[in-house]
Parts: structure tokens; sequence; C-alpha cells
């Protein structure tokens, strides 16, 4: 009798566990692998700047240095099960005389602020132009915006560039391994672009961009621009060089192994126990349950003998 319980014990054990290993092959992808909606993320970058004078159309010879805050928010309100709301502010500052993060528009150290809302598809990146998520008078974006797609892959995505207003390419280029961290770098180049240097006056630029992308999650571990605006008349207004600062890069390393664990679990290691572990199981709980009808056979077929015998 304990062999047939222990049998059925086992059976049901296994079959709980191939469940186990068939939902997290064909539904836990689908849950697990979308960008989450309680995103509040701080981005810091470093580097130098030369920026024209306006008050003396002066354009320095040496660079000072340059800091980046940017701020990445969700909204929730906003979002629904397949979309992300944003709403990102960038501050990029002269880092002179004990700056803050940000400062205020006529301090001469500010370099550039703004404020962008936009709208992604939570599995792909790719931007979401659809008026339930974004105001009604938000800028249309292409492109992938602050993350890349899950299970990125080898090849070339459109990005969303701000100053030049669309989306541009971004090649694949190499992988590399950046602060422990296995990475697709890829490469963007922007060449006299048309922009608006400000309101009303018109000029070209020029970027070389370069991101590093953790593949499994399409989370970015590094990005670098070196960045030059011209008026049309040739005279550079700006060259800026920026790259996200170490301490940042080794959050976000950090933050890509927790995630790795936690998709690997999901994805991997639970399929493999669950469908391992869940057919011997299985096999051992009917084994069992077998021995144990064939041993109560043996005791019903034995006992008329004895019978038998005795008389």
């Amino acid at each position: 009798m304990k062999r047939k319980w222990f049998g059925l014990v086992m059976l049901g054990f296994g079959t709980f566990l191939l469940v186990a290993g068939l939902l997290a092959t064909v539904w836990a992808p689908g849950v697990v692998k979308k960008t989450p909606l309680d995103v509040n993320q701080v981005t810091h970058l470093d580097g130098t700047v030369r920026k024209l004078d306006p008050a003396t159309s002066e354009f320095p010879s040496e660079p000072v240095p340059v800091k980046v805050e940017s701020i990445t928010k969700t909204d929730s309100n906003a979002s629904d099960g397949d979309n992300a709301s944003w709403v990102q502010t960038t501050c990029v500052v002269m880092d002179i005389d004990n700056a803050p993060n940000c400062v205020e528009g006529d301090d001469p150290r500010l370099v550039d602020a703004s404020t962008d809302v936009f709208a992604t598809d939570r599995v792909s990146g790719l931007a979401v132009n659809d008026t339930d998520h974004l105001p009604a008078d938000a800028q249309a974006h292409d492109g992938l915006m602050n993350k890349w797609p899950f299970d990125s892959e080898k090849k070339t995505y459109p990005m969303w560039d701000g100053t030049a207003g669309h989306a541009v390419d971004a090649v694949y280029d190499r992988t590399e391994t950046l602060a422990g961290i296995e990475c697709y770098v890829y490469e963007v180049t922007i060449s006299d672009e048309p922009i608006e240097i400000a309101e009303g006056i018109d000029g070209t630029y020029d970027n070389e961009i370069e991101v590093w992308v953790e593949p499994k999650t399409g989370a970015i571990q590094q990005q670098t621009q070196d960045q030059q605006r011209y008026l049309d008349d040739g005279t550079q207004v700006l060259d800026l060089k920026i790259g996200f600062t170490e301490e940042q890069i080794q959050q976000f390393a950090d933050d890509a192994r927790t995630n790795i664990r936690m998709l690997d679990t999901i994805t991997l290691w639970v399929p493999v126990v669950g469908f391992a572990g869940g057919a011997l199981c299985v096999l051992a709980g009917l084994a069992l349950l077998l021995t144990a009808r064939r041993r109560r056979g043996d005791d019903v077929a034995i006992k008329p003998a004895m019978a038998r015998v005795a008389t």
C-alpha cells in the first residue's frame, strides 16, 4: 500500500513539474520579456564640451568638463499591457564652479536642457505614436528609444536621434565585454544633418555614436557621442564628447547581471528542471504503481496455494 501511495505522489509531482516546464517555455517569456511599468531611472554621463559664446561670438580652443543628467520615468497611467509611456528630461551642464546637475536657462554653464514625451512597445522597444498613450501635442517618434529589444540581434536597427528629429541606422559592429557584461556594440554615423541650431537659426549636425547593448535584456550599458554643430556659414557652435560615467557603467552592469539571472531562472532552468525532473518523477511513479500491482497479484496467487497445502 505504501508503494502505491508513494507512486501516486511521484506521479502527481512529476505532472506538476512537466506543467511548470511547459508554462515556463510557452507562457512565461511573453510575461517576463517586457519592459516594466515602474521605471524611474537616473543616468549620468560626463565628458568635455566647447560651446560658442553668444556674447563674444568666440569658440574656445580648449574644452571644459561637462556633465549630463537624464531622468527617465514611465507614466503608469498612460501605459498598458503592450505599451509604455515615458517622460524623459535631460540637462547638459558645464561642470565648473561646483555646478549642480541642472541650472537655470540664463546660466552660461547651461549647454542644453530638454524634455521628451514618448511611448514604446514593451517588447520591441520601438516607438509607438498612439494618442491613447501620448498627449495630443506630443512629437512623433520612430525607431528604438531608450532600449534595444529583448534577444537583440547582430543587425542594423533604427534608433531615434532627438537632435536630427528622426531615426538613424544603428549598425552592429562588434561584440565586446564591458564591466564583465558581454555586449553588442552598434555604431551610428550622422553627417551634415540639417537642424535648427536655435530658434530661427539653421545649421548642420555631425555625430559619431556607439551604443553597448546587453543582448538578452536589450539594456543599454554604455553610450558615447562625439558631436559637432555648425552654422550654415561653417562656424562651429558646439563640440561635445560624452559617455556614461564609470559609476553608471558599473551600476548598469550590476543591474544586467541581476536581470539575466532572473530571465535564465524562468526561461531556462525552470523548463530544464520541469521537463527532466518531471519525466523522471512520472517514470518512477509509474514503476512504483506497476510493481505495487504485480506484488498484490503475487500475494493473491500465493494465498490459495497455501490453503490447499493446509488441507
